[in-house]
C-alpha cells in the first residue's frame, strides 16, 4: 500500500475538489486515530501520534494508493482546549460535513474499554441525523477481555440502528486491521453522494 500526508486544512475553503473519493476518521482525543493510519498504511509515523489530547486541530489528508483520501479529523472532547477552539473545531467540521459528495464513508472511532460516553453518543447521534454512510472502529481491543468487548457490540446494536458495521481493531497486535482496510476498498467504489433536497 502506498501513502502519503497530503497536508493539513484549517480552512473549509481549502477542501480538495479534485473529486477523489474520502474516507473520513473521527474519535475523541487520544482514541488512536493516528495509531491506526499507521496500522491501516504499514507505516509507523506516518501520522504523528501524540499524548496531548486536542492536538490536531486540522483535517489531515492522507492520498492512500492515489486512489483516495483518508480525513484524520481533530479529536474531540478535548478539555484543555479554549472555548474558541473548541468553536473552530465545530464549525470545520460542520462544514465538512455540509455538502462532501465525494465521502463515502465516516469511520467512528471508539475506545473499546469506555462503553457509552457521552461525547461518543453525541457524535453518533449527530451523524444518525446526515446521510452519509458510517461504521465503527473500536480501537484497542487487546487491552479488554472479550466479554467486554461483546458488551461494548450490544450497546451500540440497541442504542444505534445504524450502528452495523463493527470492527474490532488493535493498531499494536494488527488485530481487525486488514479486514477494516478492505473495506475501506470497498467503500470508495460507492457511487458519489447525493444531497438530499
Amino acid at each position: 500500500m502506498s501513502a502519503t500526508f497530503l497536508r493539513s486544512i484549517f480552512d473549509p475553503k481549502e477542501l480538495p475538489s479534485d473529486g477523489v473519493p474520502e474516507i473520513a476518521l473521527i474519535g475523541r482525543s487520544n482514541v488512536g486515530k493516528s495509531s491506526l493510519i499507521n496500522a491501516l498504511t504499514e507505516k509507523k509515523e506516518l501520522a504523528k501520534t501524540s499524548s496531548t489530547p486536542g492536538k490536531t486541530q486540522s483535517l489531515n489528508y492522507f492520498e492512500i494508493d492515489k486512489r483516495y483520501y483518508l480525513v484524520d479529523m481533530p479529536g474531540y472532547g478535548f478539555a484543555k482546549s479554549s472555548k474558541t477552539a473548541r468553536g473552530q473545531w465545530a464549525g470545520l467540521i460542520d462544514q465538512y460535513f455540509a455538502d462532501r459528495q465525494v465521502l463515502r464513508g465516516v469511520g467512528i472511532l471508539l475506545d473499546a474499554r469506555h462503553i457509552g460516553l457521552d461525547n461518543d453518543n453525541l457524535i453518533m447521534e449527530w451523524l444518525s441525523g446526515l446521510d452519509y454512510p458510517w461504521f465503527i472502529v473500536l480501537t484497542k481491543v487487546d487491552k479488554v477481555k472479550q466479554q467486554d468487548i461483546s458488551a461494548h457490540e450490544r450497546h451500540l446494536k440497541k442504542e444505534f440502528e445504524r450502528a452495523e458495521v463493527v470492527f474490532k481493531t488493535s493498531s499494536k497486535d494488527g488485530k481487525g486491521i486488514a479486514s477494516l482496510r478492505a473495506y475501506l476498498k470497498n467503500q470508495i467504489a460507492l457511487p458519489e453522494f447525493a444531497t438530499s433536497e
